[in-house]
């Protein structure tokens, strides 16, 4: 068992509102006796929606008030410049205080990003941080990086990103010198732009344990478990991913309900649709990290429900006990750009 930690929850942000944060909180603080949350934002709301839970978990429960809220449509910009009190910026500036061990926020992914890299700043030898999160494939999990962060990214930011990426491989799911891959328009030596097989030179030259050039169908297969691409190209990749599990599920939905042998079909089937639901469910990969901060801070999907955001405070538990950033930079002094 962990030992006991602190995680900063942003509780006013997202597309549902406090009321899912709030549940899950509580749902993680009775499973967890280690584990100590602050909750950020409007004190009336909040109170109103905890009810007796201070008298439950005493110590364990905090709030910290915040006057202002950053909306889901506004401009990084204008969230660091006139939100300075606002939740999201509150619950990270608990993790740079040392009150909170990560911040945990389903808010606005530009605005998080920009307000925990200006609070937090970024590790030595990090030039920019990216947004990881792990993919189903079929030995597990594919982790991937990066998902939008830094839409261009220069070879020596790609080795920067393989290395976050085997750490977070590494200590999130236990895997032992993950292999990692360069993602890119083919597996030949000679196929891509100057940038990518100037960031395969490095990779190569790297002592981690990069396999080459993999494309996008090899997200899925499980011969690799790190991903590394620019932020726009894994954003778009991201997207069309949900955009696919949405087409999947929606056709299967009107198929079994087409007529009395395709419902029959589906009653016969449910147990393996479950299980393929499990599967597949987006809300178990919740919680991306940004990683290459001093701090630990967790995106949840904005529109997550209350066991996709226990997931992403899970994932903030495992990132504190692990002391991902600080394994990062070990990891990175151990593997400069060889230019």
């Amino acid at each position: 068992m962990h030992e006991p930690v602190t995680v900063a929850l942003d509780a006013m942000s997202g597309d549902r509102g406090p009321e899912v944060i709030v549940a899950a909180a509580l749902s993680m603080l009775a499973g967890d006796p280690k584990l100590r949350l602050i909750l950020t934002g409007e004190p009336q709301t909040l109170e109103r929606l905890l009810g007796d839970a201070h008298r439950r978990f005493g110590e364990r429960l905090a709030l910290e008030p915040a006057a202002q809220v950053v909306a889901m449509n506004e401009h990084p910009r204008d969230a660091l410049r006139k939100k300075k009190d606002s939740s999201m910026r509150v619950a990270i500036n608990l993790v740079r205080d040392g009150r909170a061990g990560a911040c945990v926020s389903a808010g606005n992914t530009g605005a998080l990003m920009a307000i925990a890299r200006f609070v937090l700043r970024t590790l030595s030898g990090i030039d920019r941080p990216a947004i990881i999160s792990a993919v189903p494939s079929l030995g597990g999990h594919t982790h991937m990086l990066d998902l939008g962060a830094s839409a261009d990214c220069t070879p020596e930011q790609l080795l920067q990103f393989a290395v976050m990426g085997t750490v977070v491989a590494t200590d999130i799911h236990e895997i032992k010198q993950p292999r990692v891959g360069l993602l890119n328009i083919g597996a030949e030596d000679m196929k891509g732009n100057d940038r990518i097989r100037e960031a395969a030179r490095l990779l190569n030259e790297s002592k981690l344990n990069y396999i080459g050039f993999v494309e996008g169908n090899d997200i899925f297969q499980g011969t690799v478990d790190v991903v590394v691409t620019d932020g726009f190209t894994g954003n778009v990749s991201l997207k069309t991913m949900e955009g696919l599990a949405q087409l999947i599920t929606t056709h299967m939905r009107t198929e079994l309900s087409r007529n009395w042998r395709n419902r029959l079909l589906g009653l016969l089937s449910s147990p393996l649709l479950k299980s393929l639901k499990s599967t597949l469910d987006t809300r178990r990969y919740n919680g991306a990290s940004l990683v290459g901060l001093n701090g630990i801070v967790i995106k949840s999907h904005g529109g997550a429900d209350e066991l996709a955001f226990q997931n992403a405070i899970r994932t903030a538990v495992v990132e504190i006990d692990k002391g991902v950033p600080r394994q990062i930079s070990h990891l990175l002094e151990e593997n400069p750009p060889a230019i």
